[in-house]
């Protein structure tokens, strides 16, 4: 049975943390999906899981990949950014990385 894989994630980017003009709020973290350029097309992806994968140096459960996950809350803005909260905040130096947004739990 080798059929072909399936990817169950669209890429997005981590641009940053919500903030105002003198304040950082780390704990809500600014998202911009791949393929959504507008608030209309974000309601799909509220309370999906983020994953942020990195590489670590030491080896823990046989692996030097670890993942922080958390879930989209809502929209940020008009051009299809999103809100996401991670169980511990991102690190600073995870600005502009890559996150796998996963197509589940589903709505539909």
């Amino acid at each position: 049975m080798a059929g072909e894989r399936v990817r169950l994630y669209v890429t997005g980017q981590f641009l940053g943390y919500k903030r105002s003009k003198a304040n950082q709020y780390n704990h809500t973290a600014l998202l911009k999906v791949e393929g959504v350029n507008s608030k209309e097309e974000t309601p799909f992806y509220l309370g999906k899981r983020v994953a942020y994968v990195y590489k670590a140096k030491t080896e823990k459960k046989g692996s030097k990949y670890r993942v922080i996950w958390g879930k989209v809350t809502r929209a940020h803005g008009s051009v299809g950014t999103l809100r996401a909260k991670f169980q511990k905040n991102l690190p600073p130096a995870a600005i502009g990385s890559k996150v796998r947004v996963m197509l589940y739990p589903s709505r539909v």
